[in-house]
């Protein structure tokens, strides 16, 4: 079987030095309601890789392909050379652990405490002993500020701590890549900004890569590397913040100056 090769003369089925999750193709429908239509993207190693769109656009459908949470109607997936949608059950399970995803309302337990909730994975996935659970739990809460946060529930936290809780949780397997689904929906500006910031710093101390998915473009130019826009199913656009600012492309134009940031594009309209 010859093997695949990409437009840039990359082999797929090989880890790529820059692009850590290579989609191609992707073909998704739902019944007659079609999501993504032959969408290629291509997710930076080691940077914040924001999915930017409308609602409904198919932004979360696109992410839980990566870890094949849903499987395409065509096309594939390709993470560190390897095609998701080859594997086998037990494979996946595996492969799956690459991944950590912070919900959009951080989905904690809210009978377990925030020990508890951080070493719920641990338990799950490991043979490790308490005090090493607790250990890895203790350091994940203390490198985003959540220091002596063990023994309280849910419930007693504001909404930007159990988002960071959520994020401990998610970094607790050691992921390589780190998925959010809205992580700043339902927060104020200031805890906003926290999170934000908590992002980067997650990003800079674990190097993992971040697959962030949002609709406050405020928040977007903070912490994006590079973003790229579903529209009409496809990718309508991608790039680096100043490429993407630079973009003549009239909807993209329209959906970031209705967000109340078109300051940052330091032009007229097109």
């Amino acid at each position: 079987m010859n093997a695949p090769i990409d437009v840039d003369g990359a082999r797929l089925d090989q880890p790529h030095p820059r692009w850590h999750v290579r989609v191609r193709g992707l073909d998704k429908r739902f019944g007659t309601n079609h999501v993504l239509d032959a969408l290629d993207l291509d997710l930076e190693r080691g940077k914040v890789n924001v999915v930017i769109g409308a609602s409904g656009a198919g932004k979360s459908v696109l992410i839980k392909h990566f870890m094949c949470l849903l499987r395409p109607d065509r096309g594939s997936v390709w993470v560190d050379g390897t095609d998701v949608f080859a594997l086998d059950a037990k494979q996946l399970a595996s492969f799956r652990r690459k991944f950590g995803l912070v919900f959009q309302f951080s989905a904690l337990f809210d009978s377990l405490t925030v020990e508890e909730n951080c070493a719920f994975p641990l338990k799950e996935h490991t043979k490790l002993g308490r005090g090493e659970i607790r250990d890895i739990v203790a350091d994940r809460l203390g490198a985003l500020g959540l220091e002596g946060t063990q023994k309280k529930y849910p419930g007693e936290l504001s909404g930007g701590m159990r988002k960071r809780v959520g994020l401990a949780r998610a970094l607790v397997l050691e992921p390589e890549i780190l998925m959010f689904d809205e992580p700043t929906t339902g927060l104020d500006p200031l805890a906003t900004r926290n999170v934000d910031e908590m992002i980067l710093a997650v990003v800079a101390r674990y190097k993992v890569t971040s697959v962030v998915i949002s609709h406050d473009m405020a928040s977007v130019f903070r912490i994006a590397d590079r973003i790229a826009m579903i529209h009409q199913r496809k990718i309508l656009a991608a790039g680096t913040v100043d490429e993407i600012q630079a973009s003549r492309e009239p909807y993209l134009y329209e959906f970031i100056r209705t967000s109340g940031v078109a300051a940052a594009f330091g032009r007229a309209a097109p």
